[in-house]
């Protein structure tokens, strides 16, 4: 898998002992909104992301889960100012969310392929 890897590309990843092998589009645009908040296997999600002036972040938000940076940040304001729900926790860096994700059962975030490592697995998107 790894000579697959695009270096310039965005991957969705989890922690490595996650059973989860792929995700639907819709399931992970829920998971990064907040609204889902268990695995398959009812054991909980921990959504990692980096702050919203990264360009990673800006570029994940438009490729993978199809919407403006602003939208999702709109979407997590009104769940905290609500008292609905939670935003996801902010990385400064992507070796931090790196660490995080490998040291978190339940994880999940995004990574540069020049930037994953051994310790993160990549959750494909259907």
């Amino acid at each position: 898998m790894l000579n697959k890897i695009n270096p310039d590309g965005i991957y969705v990843v989890v922690n490595s002992a996650n059973p989860q092998r792929n995700i639907s589009r819709t399931g992970l645009n829920a998971i990064f909104n907040m609204r889902l908040r268990h695995w398959n296997d009812e054991s909980p999600i921990t959504v990692y992301v980096l702050q919203d002036e990264d360009p990673l972040h800006k570029t994940f938000c438009k490729q993978k889960l199809l919407v403006f940076p602003q939208q999702i940040r709109n979407g997590w304001n009104r769940l905290v100012f609500s008292g609905t729900g939670q935003a996801p926790l902010a990385i400064a860096t992507q070796e931090e969310m790196a660490k995080r994700i490998s040291e978190t059962p339940g994880a999940i975030g995004y990574l540069s392929g020049k930037d994953l490592t051994a310790n993160v697995k990549i959750l494909d998107i259907e």
